[in-house]
């Protein structure tokens, strides 16, 4: 496993955890395997008071590890005021690097985020995969499971994410945009389908633009949290 550089760090990753045992370890040690001589890194773990035994494999992992309040927003903007690095990345727990990336691609922008894979077969992740590329590139909006990243001087300007419980990445690429265009890489950064295989494909793409629909028109951020994590508060 490749220990991060003792050099000071170009690049900080940044990521949320809420009970992700399953997933978790994999995502690191992909993270761990690669070779990051070009951009010095720091991977910072921030736990939202996870009951399996993400904080202990967070440990296991030559990572920082914090633990705040459960709430994507909170957490990663609690890992970007620990960050030390020039560039922030924010990755979730499911999603995985392009295999040939570089991370000096990251260095030249102000904000940006990669096009979706979805992992698993079948036409319609194929399809859906797609639609959300087509729609991200129109609208610069992306989704935070399409990598969002920033470089720390204007991720602070914007004030980081909003302080709200779901819709954060939408926010912030709304505001991002305004003030400059997004880079989009090239290569598309994997992001696992367990809930459209969990929840149906077409539920959940309803239920997605639905949340959407109802967010552009002013419904309380919190109330569509109760919805997409209905038990989860």
């Amino acid at each position: 496993m490749a220990e991060p550089s003792a050099e000071a760090p170009r690049l900080s990753i940044v990521v949320p955890v809420l009970n992700e045992a399953e997933i978790l370890a994999q995502t690191l040690a992909d993270i761990f395997a690669r070779d990051w001589s070009s951009m010095p890194l720091e991977v910072i773990v921030c736990d939202g008071g996870s009951s399996d035994d993400s904080p202990h494999i967070a440990h296991s992992f030559p990572c920082r590890v914090l633990t705040s309040e459960p709430g994507r927003a909170r957490q990663m903007n609690l890992g970007a005021g620990a960050a030390r690095g020039e560039v922030l990345l924010f990755l979730h727990a499911d999603s995985r690097l392009p295999a040939n990336f570089d991370p000096r691609q990251l260095a030249t922008a102000a904000w940006g985020f990669f096009p979706l894979r979805l992992g698993g077969r079948g036409a319609g992740l194929r399809v859906i995969e797609r639609a959300i590329n087509l729609r991200t590139r129109l609208t610069r909006v992306a989704g935070g499971d399409q990598g969002l990243f920033f470089a720390r001087t204007f991720f602070e300007s914007l004030g980081g994410f909003p302080a709200i419980p779901l819709m954060e990445d939408i926010a912030i690429s709304k505001t991002a945009r305004r003030l400059q265009q997004p880079r989009v890489l090239g290569q598309p950064l994997y992001s696992s389908s367990r809930r459209w295989r969990e929840q149906g494909l077409l539920r959940t793409v309803l239920l997605m633009w639905w949340l959407r629909f109802a967010y552009w028109l002013g419904a309380d951020p919190v109330r569509l949290h109760e919805i997409y994590y209905p038990g989860r508060r």
